[in-house]
C-alpha cells in the first residue's frame, strides 16, 4: 500500500493520510515519535519506547496533519488472537496518539474513525489494550470481559493485569463471540498486550 490521502480535511483543516510502514519517511517517523514522546510524556510506566514503535510497524499508519505538523496518529498490524480456543485474523491498534494542544478536538477520532475502516475493510476483529475505554466506547469499542492470556512456548500464561484493559470492535466478518470467554495473544517483547 502506498499513500492514501482521504478527502477529509482539505483546505485549511486536518489533511489525513494512511501509509504503509516501509513509505514512512525518516522525517515523518522521527515527527511520529516526538508526537508520542509529547502524548505520554516521560515516566518510564507510560513512556512510548522503541518496542512499543516496533510494535506499530508492518502494517498501516494513519497520520493526521494539521498547519504543516503532524498532530494524531494510529496504527494498525496484524496479529493473531484467539478466543476460546478459536483462532481470529485481527486488526491490533498500536501507538495512538494527539498532540497535547490538539487533544479534544476531534484529531484522535479523526484517526480512530479510518482505524476502523481499515478494521472492518480487512480482518475479522479489532482489538487493543487501553485505559481511556471512553473514548474508544464511543466509537464502537466493547470492553472484553473474559480472562486473558499470553501464548509461549511453555503454555499459556494468564495476564491478570490486562483483564479489563482489553478493547474489541466487532467487524461484519467476526462472527459470535463471548465477551466473557478467554482470550489470548501470540508472544512478543515489551507489553504483550
Amino acid at each position: 500500500m502506498a499513500s492514501e490521502q482521504t478527502d477529509q480535511g482539505r483546505g485549511a483543516g486536518p489533511r489525513v493520510r494512511r501509509l504503509a510502514s516501509d513509505v514512512l519517511t525518516a522525517d515523518e517517523i522521527a515527527e511520529i515519535r516526538a508526537l508520542m514522546t509529547a502524548a505520554f510524556g516521560d515516566d518510564d510506566e507510560d513512556r512510548f519506547d522503541n518496542t512499543d514503535w516496533e510494535h506499530a510497524l508492518g502494517g498501516s499508519h494513519v497520520v493526521v496533519d494539521l498547519d504543516g505538523r503532524i498532530v494524531g496518529h494510529a496504527a494498525v498490524v496484524e496479529r493473531e488472537l484467539h478466543i476460546a480456543g478459536r483462532s481470529i485474523r485481527t486488526g491490533y491498534v498500536e501507538a495512538v496518539a494527539t498532540a497535547p494542544d490538539r487533544q479534544g478536538s476531534g484529531v484522535g477520532t479523526l484517526a480512530m474513525e479510518v482505524i476502523g475502516s481499515i478494521i472492518a475493510a480487512g480482518y475479522e476483529l479489532g482489538a487493543l489494550g487501553t485505559g481511556s475505554h471512553h473514548f474508544y466506547e464511543r466509537l464502537g469499542w466493547r470492553t472484553w470481559r473474559g480472562p486473558s492470556f499470553v501464548r509461549t512456548a511453555a503454555g499459556d500464561q494468564e495476564t491478570p493485569d490486562d483483564d479489563g484493559y482489553i478493547m474489541v470492535l466487532l467487524t461484519p466478518t467476526t462472527g459470535p463471540l463471548d465477551p466473557t470467554s478467554t482470550i489470548s495473544c501470540d508472544w512478543r517483547p515489551g507489553d504483550v498486550w
